[in-house]
């Protein structure tokens, strides 16, 4: 049997947010000026570009 050395990376500490601390951060946001923007259902965030697809075919 092996025994894990401490060269190995400690694993990062979970993510926990509750409600209450997300909305103190909104909070913080829209007092300090911020503004949330409402965006339409279906809309994306990534831009219209050309596709980088490779078309590979015999002549």
């Amino acid at each position: 049997m092996r025994v894990k050395g401490s060269s190995q990376k400690p694993k990062p500490q979970p993510a926990v947010e509750t409600h209450e601390s997300i909305e103190a951060q909104v909070a913080a946001f829209l007092k300090s000026g911020g503004e949330i923007q409402q965006i339409a259902k279906g809309v994306s965030g990534q831009s219209l570009t050309p596709s980088r697809h490779i078309t590979i075919s015999k002549k």
